[in-house]
């Protein structure tokens, strides 16, 4: 269920937490406490969370792909992460790296930005047998002098082949983050091959990515790709439930609690925004740290919301200076207001439509216009629904930011509805 705004509360000793925890950091605050412990959320960093909640779904559907790789078959299908920025896919992918690790099912970890050629693809997948590794740069001839080697590149089958092999000595996951701006024709390559190394052997492809990620695909013209059935997983907001477990359980894993009313103000706050709840979870974490006590109060939540809020500003500025330079703004504007009723507020294709026609743009431009605010997260379509199929806001409370920063004074509404601590 997603977050709801008519929040339960909870109680103020939480149960003991029953996920493992993954933390990183150095020494900071208080002597005698574990380096691990100092930094205990990492929000914006990309690193799984100390509880990676709400997202069982997608770890049970990644963990059949790992079970049949490690039992020497490949997956039936790929893998796509879809939604929009900050709800944790990166997070995911490392979660699922650490996985197959433990496994023992090797793991590739190409870049986009780095892979802009076959060559780079071919280097990516296949480290070892890369020509460029095995042959020198220049070689020469007895009274003739010297001359630079200029290897073949690499053809599509020779990348198969070869992957083909490695997949049959040891599984292989092919994990690719920001998939959405993998280069086209590099990425038909990526495809085709996924395809044909995974009906001959134990090979797995992962491609996490903003929503525009499906139309960037299916620019590839690559065979089968769209066949993903349980493997196209949309990720989205937390649900009321899973946000209070990403703070309660680390918190008492550490001997930690929040009193109830905090927790439903700071919920509140975060809509069920996965970085946001990160953010929150740092904020109460330095609280605890500093004040040395173990039960935090409204006082705490309050102290803590500072500079919560302010990188939360800064968030919304630089999404907001995207759909400036964009020219999107007009079109954010008359969107926007279909989503004010609560953060769990969705709009058909028909409201959407309608509000971008009172604008006064054009058919091609309404549709133009959708797209471009669904590639960049302001609202989205989470894939995989039944008729009838709505829209939702990436991040409920950024539409009314860009409300309160440019619409006229009829939008405007009271911002505390959306929590105050």
């Amino acid at each position: 269920m997603p977050c709801s705004s008519a929040l339960r509360a909870s109680a103020a000793t939480p149960k003991p937490a029953s996920r493992s925890l993954s933390m990183v950091g150095t020494p900071t605050y208080t002597a005698g406490m574990k380096a691990t412990e100092q930094w205990l959320f990492t929000p914006g960093t990309g690193a799984t969370p100390p509880v990676l909640a709400g997202r069982e779904r997608e770890q049970e559907v990644l963990n059949g792909c790992l079970a049949r790789m490690a039992g020497g078959r490949s997956p039936p299908h790929d893998v796509v992460l879809v939604g929009p920025r900050g709800n944790g896919k990166t997070a995911l992918l490392n979660w699922f790296e650490g996985a197959c690790r433990k496994v023992r099912v090797n793991v590739a970890r190409p870049a986009p930005s780095r892979v802009r050629t076959e060559r780079a693809l071919f280097d990516a997948l296949l480290p070892a047998t890369g020509l460029g590794r095995l042959l020198p740069a220049t070689w020469g001839v007895t009274g003739v002098g010297k001359a630079e080697w200029v290897a073949s590149p690499p053809s599509a089958q020779a990348l198969v082949e070869r992957l083909i092999a490695r997949c049959r000595r040891k599984p292989v996951a092919v994990l690719l983050d920001e998939a959405h701006t993998l280069d086209v024709e590099v990425g038909q390559v990526l495809l085709n091959a996924s395809q044909d190394v995974r009906a001959a052997a134990p090979f797995l492809l992962v491609l996490a990515g903003t929503p525009g990620l499906l139309a960037h695909l299916g620019k590839m013209n690559a065979s089968f790709w769209d066949r993903l059935g349980s493997g196209l997983l949309g990720i989205g907001r937390l649900s009321n439930t899973a946000a209070r477990e990403a703070l309660v359980e680390p918190l008492a894993a550490h001997g930690a609690s929040i009193d109830a009313g905090a927790l439903d103000a700071v919920v509140a706050h975060s809509q069920c925004y996965a970085y946001f709840i990160q953010l929150w979870g740092e904020g109460l974490w330095n609280r605890r740290l500093a004040t040395g006590e173990t039960r935090l109060t409204a006082a705490h939540a309050a102290a803590a919301r500072p500079p919560v809020e302010a990188r939360v500003t800064e968030y919304y500025q630089r999404r907001y200076r995207e759909l400036e330079a964009g020219g999107l703004l007009p079109a954010a504007l008359a969107v926007a207001p279909l989503f004010q009723a609560g953060p769990d507020a969705t709009a058909t294709d028909r409201d959407v439509d309608a509000a971008l026609a009172a604008a006064g743009l054009d058919a091609s431009g309404r549709l133009a216009a959708r797209d471009a605010l669904d590639r960049l997260g302001y609202i989205w379509c989470p894939p995989g629904q039944l008729p009838p199929v709505v829209w939702s806001a990436g991040i409920p409370s950024l539409t009314q930011y860009v409300l309160d920063q440019a619409a006229p004074a009829a939008y405007r509404r009271d911002s505390g509805k959306s929590g105050t601590v």
